[in-house]
């Protein structure tokens, strides 16, 4: 089953936050959480297991929080899915039960190709993508 979680989708708005932001320190869940409308229980599990998958270093204290491991540059958002959510591409000889030909290529190619759209893009051009949608003009009329 090719899944993506909300749990999922909130992982990468925290992310994309904390990239945007840019602090050379952590950075306060609650923070973050309030920014981005997630609920703070649900950010504590994900950060969690983004800490973790090697993605994100808590610090803990009164000036405690989360800050990348490594780079936003380097972070791409098939690492935060599939560090939520397990992996999308079915490991190499599992043909599960009854494998029905046809049908189970397709899929195997959707996740394939989902894999490769979200391996493609990283954090970072995430968050500089939002920035672009801000910050350009709305016109109403």
């Amino acid at each position: 089953m090719i899944t993506v979680s909300d749990r999922s989708r909130s992982a990468v708005l925290a992310l994309t936050e904390l990239a945007q932001r840019a602090a050379p320190g952590p950075v306060a869940t609650v923070e973050i959480a309030e920014r981005r409308g997630v609920p703070l229980h649900c950010l504590e599990q994900v950060f969690s297991a983004l800490r973790r998958a090697g993605i994100l270093r808590s610090q803990r204290g009164v000036k405690g929080g989360y800050s990348f491991r490594r780079p936003a540059a380097e972070v791409t958002v098939l690492e935060v899915v599939e560090a939520v959510d397990g992996p999308l591409r079915r490991p190499e000889g599992d043909d599960g039960p009854a494998r029905h030909a046809a049908a189970d290529e397709l899929w195997d190619e959707v996740r394939e190709r989902l894999a490769d759209l979200l391996g493609g893009i990283t954090v970072a051009e995430l968050a500089e993508r939002e920035a672009r949608f801000d910050s350009a003009l709305m016109f109403h009329i």
